[in-house]
C-alpha cells in the first residue's frame, strides 16, 4: 500500500501544473474512481479539512489521505511523494528562468498556461459542488463566499471561518 501511495501521489504531483486546487480532479480520480480507495464523502471531508488546516491544500490532502489509509508511515510516504516532483522541478525552473528572464517567448509561454489552470480549477469545484451544496445555506455561503473573495474584500481565511461558525450556529438552531 505504502509503494502504490507513493506512485499514485508521486504521479500527481509529476502531472499537474498550477497548484492544489489544479490538483484536486486528480485526486479525485485516482483516490476515489481508481483505487476505491475512500468514497466521495470521505474525501469531501479530507478536503474541507485541508483547507481549513494551515499550508497548501495538495500537501494537507495528500497527508490525510496517506494518514487515513496507512497511518503515520502512509501520511509521510503521501506528503514527500507530492512535494518531491515540485521540489525538483523548482530547483530546475529556477535555474532555466534566470537564464531566461528577459526572453519575450518563454515569458508569453508561462502567461499562456493560465487559462489551462484556471479551467482545471473550476473542473474541481463544479465536481465537487454537487455534494457540498445541498442546502439552502449552502447556496448562500458559496454565494457570498464567491463574491467577497472575487473582490478581495476579505481575507480567505476570515471567509474560511466565517463560513465555519455561520454553518455551525445554523447547525445548532
Amino acid at each position: 500500500m505504502l509503494l502504490k501511495l507513493f506512485l499514485t501521489f508521486l504521479k500527481i504531483g509529476a502531472f499537474t501544473f498550477g497548484g492544489g486546487y489544479a490538483m484536486l480532479p486528480l485526486f479525485q480520480r485516482d483516490i476515489i474512481e481508481r483505487n476505491h480507495w475512500l468514497t466521495q464523502s470521505d474525501f469531501l471531508d479530507i478536503v474541507a479539512t485541508a483547507e481549513m488546516t494551515p499550508g497548501p491544500i495538495a500537501i494537507n490532502t495528500a497527508t490525510f489521505v496517506g494518514y487515513k489509509l496507512s497511518g503515520f508511515w502512509g501520511s509521510l510516504v503521501s506528503t514527500l511523494a507530492i512535494v518531491l516532483p515540485s521540489f525538483i522541478s523548482i530547483t530546475l525552473l529556477a535555474f532555466i528562468l534566470n537564464k531566461l528572464k528577459d526572453n519575450k517567448d518563454a515569458q508569453s509561454g508561462i502567461k499562456g498556461m493560465r487559462p489551462a489552470v484556471t479551467a482545471m480549477i473550476i473542473t474541481a469545484a463544479l465536481s465537487l459542488a454537487p455534494q457540498s451544496i445541498v442546502r439552502p445555506l449552502d447556496i448562500i455561503l458559496f454565494a457570498g463566499a464567491l463574491i467577497l473573495s472575487w473582490k478581495n474584500w476579505l481575507n480567505p481565511i476570515v471567509i474560511l471561518l466565517g463560513s465555519g461558525v455561520i454553518s455551525l450556529l445554523f447547525g445548532l438552531i
